[in-house]
């Protein structure tokens, strides 16, 4: 852990490394936020509290809260002095954001150019910046490599590719360093259960302990490069700590390099599970309708990212699935 150290009369003050993490109450943020105070930082939390999916909001009583909206409020002064910022703050789910795009640009585009300038105004040492495998569509070859050309198939995943963009010009003109993390469908404890459209892994297991068919999107057959929380939070410690001083922008994928159907994933959780002993062979999973802009197959390149960043996951879907 990196520390500041100010030489005063007397003797040495050690001063805790400052970082902001927006969107800090949620599934991924929250996990950053713990972990960081872990390392002794001082953390501080910008969340509007707003994310729908979320069946709880979680704190840490070791950091700082302000309730607010990135893309109207005034959150400058909780920048100050700030080593690093986690940003993680966005509209998220990909079929709400079709019905309301409006207000998916305003939170993932505007209010991440806001972040960018109070960390600019700051001096921050460096950005992270949680971006989405979704924004690579339809594409072939599998697997997706960072290179690669964005195809996004809904205003969530453009929203998010040209925050991505906007990290890119706060770095090319004002010098702003940044790093991109593309995940791919994370999961673990405090994962979004709420909701039709939560994320697969907290649907399919909040279904089958109530007893309920868990609802699979047809075909059925589209895959999905599945990586625990741990790796997730791990690998943003990584970009933060990383050395690649000389690449000040750069982005990398998050993911395992495994993918898995959605019958197979819900044939683990059925293994894994004695919810649904009393249901028939029949009743347990049921094929609905296709959703527009579903993707067929996601799988992570993480070749660059174990290189750079001198990370590696360490948890398979086979293990965790039924752990938590």
């Amino acid at each position: 852990m990196r520390l500041k150290v100010l030489l005063l009369t007397g003797g040495l003050e050690i001063l805790k490394m400052i970082s902001v993490v927006t969107g800090g109450c949620g599934f991924i943020g929250s996990h950053i936020v713990d972990k960081l105070i872990l390392l002794g930082h001082e953390v501080r939390v910008i969340d509007d509290l707003s994310a729908q999916e979320n069946e709880s909001f979680y704190y840490n009583i070791k950091a700082q809260y302000l309730c607010k909206d990135i893309a109207k409020d005034d959150c400058s002064s909780i920048f100050k002095n700030t080593d690093y910022v986690f940003h993680l703050a966005a509209r998220s789910r990909i079929q709400p954001t079709i019905g309301s795009p409006n207000e998916c640009f305003e939170v993932n585009v505007v209010g991440t150019q806001r972040v960018l300038e109070w960390s600019r105004l700051n001096s921050v040492k460096r950005v992270v910046y949680s971006g989405t495998s979704s924004l690579y569509g339809h594409q072939n070859p599998i697997p997706f490599a960072p290179n690669m050309p964005s195809d996004c198939l809904n205003p969530y995943s453009m929203s998010k590719w040209m925050g991505e963009q906007v990290c890119k010009l706060y770095n090319q003109l004002y010098g702003v360093p940044s790093i991109v993390l593309r995940y791919f469908n994370v999961y673990g404890p405090r994962e979004p259960i709420k909701g039709e459209y939560a994320p697969v892994i907290g649907l399919f297991k909040r279904q089958n302990k109530r007893g309920i068919p868990m609802t699979i999107v047809a075909p059925g057959d589209q895959r999905r490069d599945f990586t625990y929380i741990d790796d997730v939070i791990e690998a943003n410690i990584c970009a933060m700590n990383s050395s690649v001083i000389d690449i000040p922008y750069k982005i990398y994928n998050v993911g395992t390099g495994k993918n898995y159907s959605m019958y197979e994933l819900a044939e683990m959780i059925l293994k894994g599970s004695t919810s649904s002993d009393n249901m028939q062979e029949g009743q347990k999973i049921e094929v609905i309708d296709p959703r527009p802009a579903e993707v067929k197959e996601t799988l992570a390149d993480i070749r660059e990212t174990i290189k750079d960043l001198d990370w590696l996951p360490k948890h398979s879907l086979k293990d965790k699935i039924n752990a938590y």
